[in-house]
């Protein structure tokens, strides 16, 4: 059963006195508290400050670009467009402020603790609402903690950002290891599964024996694997990326050959985004057979920064846009916050070796049984069509087609995104 939170104002503050007040155990599946071995179960506090030294040899290495020629097309097709990296480049080093991300960042109640060798950061916003459920928010690649970092609020306190007291959740955002400001494993096997079963230490360590689970991106591989593996605590689980593609149809994707006559129009239209996508997925390739390779990403911002951009078409498409001064779910604060932790805490190379770690098919069914909430956006790299996602999630509990968001959706659209959370386990509570 969940403690109730002390009331006081503070996010910050409310998690940080009822940390303090709590012991940090695990539990096994039986319940019994036990200490994992050779294990530091602390939980430390946490906040972050970049040296001045650090910012300006990072201005300093973005004006010292050496760039290329301009592409010779007129299109996407030959990656991030040089007019784009440009202006870029000139926001970064003339008028973005790093410093106003740090303090947003630090203004949240922040922690460190050891899992299985690794100091996981994570933060931790308890509701000041009575028998609010506790959510882990799961992110993937190329990102840390600050794509939930928007949905932080609007989920733990939803009375002043459009919800009801009852629809009140305790949120915990993990930095993956190898990512942001979690520290890198040293040794091999830090894949999805092993990083399933740190997620559920670290919510059985904050004391939590009921608590749910969101992912996207690799995010959504790893709640998955949390689901399988049988966790009686993990009570439901939320995707914008299932797994949900039917066996018969993966390898005709893979092989660019004809679909099925008999496929519905949406089912058709997914298989489209599909064939796409994996015609498109050089950078996953890369990463996974040679990330070590990609040392030039710790070398130059600029580097890492068109390599960040060219991951899914739509979502360098609203960059894109979001340079040239048009409105779209993005800021440029927004992509050069997610480019700049990467940078500061000098993780491309290790956040590239999970491609390298990983032996899952990323859109197969993963046999999961537990219930399932499914957002389906249509900017997703395919919108998951509802009778390929009741095939794969027997236990299905919600399912809907928000008219916005894409990939990141928390980080685009944090309020259709907060709003699909709270539709999405209202029978679980």
């Amino acid at each position: 059963m969940k403690t109730q939170s002390p009331k006081v104002t503070s996010p910050r503050r409310r998690v940080l006195t009822a940390t303090a007040q709590r012991r940090p155990v695990i539990a096994d599946s039986g319940g019994t508290q036990v200490a994992p071995k050779n294990e530091n179960t602390a939980i430390r506090l946490f906040t972050y400050h970049a040296s001045q030294t650090a910012l300006d040899d990072l201005r300093q290495r973005v004006l010292a670009t050496r760039w290329p020629e301009q592409e010779t097309v007129a299109d996407f097709s030959q990656g991030v467009p040089l007019a784009t990296m440009r202006k870029l480049a000139h926001y970064w080093a003339s008028e973005y402020d790093w410093r106003k991300f740090e303090k947003r960042l630090n203004a949240l109640p922040q922690f460190v603790t050891e899992i299985d060798g690794v100091d996981i950061h994570f933060i931790h916003v308890r509701s000041k609402h009575a028998n609010a459920l506790a959510l882990l928010s799961a992110h993937g690649w190329p990102g840390s903690v600050n794509w939930g970092m928007k949905i932080a609020l609007p989920l733990t306190d939803p009375t002043a950002n459009g919800g009801k007291a009852e629809e009140a959740f305790d949120l915990v955002i993990p930095s993956m290891p190898g990512y942001g400001f979690s520290s890198k494993p040293t040794t091999t096997g830090w894949g999805p599964a092993r990083i399933a079963r740190a997620w559920i230490t670290l919510m059985k360590r904050l004391g939590y024996r009921r608590f749910v689970a969101h992912g996207g991106d690799w995010g959504a591989i790893v709640v998955e694997q949390m689901a399988i593996q049988g966790a009686p605590e993990l009570i439901g689980m939320h995707t914008n990326m299932p797994g949900c593609v039917p066996a018969e149809l993966d390898p005709l994707l893979w092989a660019g050959s004809p679909m099925p006559s008999s496929l519905s129009a949406e089912e058709k239209r997914a298989c489209d985004q599909l064939a796409f996508a994996y015609k498109n997925v050089h950078y996953a390739f890369y990463m996974g057979s040679r990330p070590q390779t990609l040392v030039g990403l710790e070398d130059s911002p600029v580097g890492l920064a068109t390599f960040y951009l060219d991951f899914e078409r739509r979502t360098l498409e609203l960059i894109t846009q979001t340079f040239d001064r048009k409105p779209t779910g993005l800021t440029r604060d927004d992509v050069l916050d997610n480019i700049t932790i990467a940078w500061l805490t000098k993780s491309a190379v290790s956040g590239a070796r999970l491609y390298w770690e990983n032996k899952l098919n990323y859109f197969a069914p993963k046999n999961v049984t537990i219930p399932v909430a499914v957002s389906a956006f249509p900017d997703e790299l395919f919108q998951a069509p509802k009778s390929w996602v009741k095939r794969a999630y027997p236990n299905l509990i919600y399912y809907n087609q928000p008219d916005q968001g894409g990939h990141f959706a928390a980080w685009e659209q944090p309020g259709i995104f907060s709003a699909e959370l709270r539709a999405s386990f209202e029978s679980l509570r």
